[in-house]
């Protein structure tokens, strides 16, 4: 994979920062992957794990000590770790091994009297709070800092150390409302369904500290974080007022009109913490989510009355209004299309004889995104891995040198934002004419029946996505195979990618509803050999019976590969259901396709039309 940070600047680094730590008389420091806001994904000033240690995905945190440190990966990022980061320099943790310890575990074993600093507004509330308990098991000593030392050594604020752009770079782009049409909801609507929540909960104030509830309650969108139409942000909602904290100058004039209306105050970032304690004493008890609050927004709450719920934002903007459903249909439309094209490029191309790299097949995938209209950007960064590649789960730097080869797999996931819809899905191809060998095959065919098997399963009220996830492995465990990651997480509308609360997980204890939407993702990998996913988009709809049951309705409109599929792995139902699913994708988009491209999406989909 091309390293994003020369591994030669990793060993100033934390040389500086140790540094640091001994002018602080600290022994360790803890960096988080997560910022204030608590982001999945971070503007560049805010990758301060990736700064320290050179590893590039999305999740994973650091432990630095004045001798030694770690990072702990989960199993999405096992083999990207160890690609990218230099062992010498850090223990790697593959949490999910195991024999590896834990986060917590590795804390509480650094010693009596070991001094650990940490960003309060880097973890959330429940993690501080795990992190005292094992920190006292432990006699360890936990120091919340007031400044961020990583922030510090880039700064160049420590002698020998020099000075990042990154760190002060102003952010610069519009902040711009979300009009009805594409929301559903106006501004005041969604503030009364929030008031009625904190009023069921007796709560009198409710801060909104992640960047995607401040959005969806706002009606507005920027591009402040890579891949998310987010903006820095903050807010605050009381029985009787509202207030936004963030950038003024860059709000549009349409989206200062639209909180004006609304009778919210418009208030700079920087003053949130100020006003924060200013309402809690006037307005208590605060109403505190500890999974999607800071323990910084905790500390500015100091001998005020808290009272913990789960965040309501975040339940109301799970379930779509039919606003948002129909957006959500339209932009995976867009963007099944778009995908669709670039594979029967890819077909062409190596029928032709002609090189095809990774990162070739990113940039014809985000071309033909492009050209859908109303597009806003990806969604993530596009996952093109060929051949051994594509068994690295979160691959995200297609190689313009790795070529796809005649015999490969060849995983595609990527996914678009267009105004109104979120998109993400994942198709794994083999490169080649004919079928592939049986090892692939069985392999592929095995993932495919457990994405059969969620996608048709129907289940009852206050089913949770745990529920749901050992239905989808437990043919795979028949064969013997796994994955190390989540069946599906949920999506945002015209949002971040990842959403909770619902998902399809081991630890998913949310119950799905009708109008969440998520993903269903199963795979199977193996380092040196490839790996495979089968991702569609989907929506929980309603059961005509049983009563009150749901089920799921796809949103993802993408051929499935016939070259892999072993036909006689598969039961008449599973038949059936890959048979009526072409057969929907053949007549959803063939219409809209050049000839060639709807010749191609005739034979990929199996169907013999005259």
């Amino acid at each position: 994979m091309t390293q994003t940070l020369p591994r030669l600047e990793i060993p100033a680094r934390l040389q500086q920062l140790r540094q640091l730590l001994q002018e602080k008389g600290l022994d360790g420091f803890l960096v988080p992957s997560a910022d204030e806001h608590l982001n999945e994904y971070l503007p560049n000033h805010r990758k301060r794990r990736q700064w320290i240690t050179g590893f590039t995905g999305s999740a994973g945190d650091a432990l630095v000590g004045r001798d030694k440190a770690w990072l702990l990966v989960d199993p999405r990022y096992h083999e990207q770790a160890e690609q990218e980061v230099d062992l010498s320099l850090f223990t790697l943790i593959k949490s999910g091994l195991p024999d590896q310890p834990s986060l917590m575990e590795i804390i509480e074993a650094l010693g009596s009297g070991f001094r650990l600093g940490v960003d309060p507004f880097t973890v959330s509330v429940a993690t501080y709070r795990q992190l005292k308990t094992h920190t006292q098991a432990g006699g360890v000593l936990l120091i919340p800092t007031s400044e961020n030392l990583v922030d510090r050594v880039r700064q160049g604020s420590v002698p020998g150390s020099e000075a990042s752009e990154e760190v002060s770079k102003p952010f610069t782009q519009p902040i711009y409302a979300v009009p009805i049409s594409l929301s559903g909801a106006t501004i005041a609507e969604k503030l009364s369904q929030v008031r009625q929540h904190m009023q069921q909960k007796r709560v009198g104030l409710l801060p909104l500290t992640k960047l995607d509830q401040v959005a969806w309650l706002f009606n507005l969108r920027g591009s402040d974080i890579p891949y998310n139409p987010v903006f820095r942000a903050y807010g605050l909602v009381s029985a009787q007022k509202t207030a936004l904290f963030t950038d003024v100058e860059r709000l549009t004039p349409e989206a200062q009109l639209s909180l004006q209306e609304a009778g919210v105050e418009v208030l700079p970032y920087d003053s949130y913490a100020e006003h924060l304690p200013l309402w809690a004493r006037s307005d208590a008890p605060v109403g505190l989510d500890a999974k999607h609050t800071t323990q910084g927004t905790q500390d500015l709450l100091q001998d005020v009355a808290c009272r913990e719920l789960d965040h309501p934002v975040e339940a109301l903007k799970a379930i779509k209004n039919p606003v948002e459903l129909e957006q959500m249909r339209q932009a995976n439309r867009k963007a099944s299309r778009a995908k669709i094209r670039t594979l029967a490029w890819i077909d062409r191309q190596i029928q032709q004889g002609i090189p095809v790299s990774e990162a070739d097949v990113a940039a014809t995938m985000e071309r033909h995104y492009r050209e859908e209209g109303q597009w806003r950007g990806l969604s993530f960064n596009t996952i093109a891995g060929a051949g051994p590649n594509s068994s690295i789960i979160h691959y995200g730097t297609p190689n313009p040198d790795k070529l796809l080869q005649v015999g490969e797999l060849f995983l595609l996931d990527s996914g678009s934002q267009y105004e109104g819809g979120t998109t993400d899905d994942t198709r794994t191809v083999w490169i080649g004419q004919g079928t592939a060998d049986p090892v692939h095959q069985l392999r592929y065919t095995e993932v495919l029946k457990a994405h059969i098997q969620c996608a048709r399963q129907i289940f009852p009220p206050d089913t949770y996505g745990a529920s749901l996830d050992g239905i989808t492995r437990s043919s795979l465990w028949h064969a013997g195979l796994d994955y190390g990651h989540g069946t599906g997480h949920g999506v945002g509308a015209f949002l971040n990618v990842h959403e909770g609360p619902n998902g399809i997980h081991r630890r998913a204890n949310t119950a799905l509803k009708v109008g969440m939407i998520t993903s269903i993702e199963p795979g199977y990998y193996l380092p040196g050999w490839g790996g495979i996913r089968v991702e569609n988009l989907y929506e929980v709809v309603a059961m005509p019976e049983p009563e009150g049951w749901m089920g799921f309705r796809s949103l993802t409109w993408i051929p499935f590969d016939c070259r892999l599929i072993d036909w006689g792995r598969l039961d008449r139902a599973q038949t059936d259901w890959i048979h009526r699913y072409h057969q929907q994708v053949y007549e959803l988009h063939h219409a809209t396709l050049e000839a060639e491209e709807a010749a191609w999406l005739k034979q990929a989909c199996g169907l013999n039309l005259s």
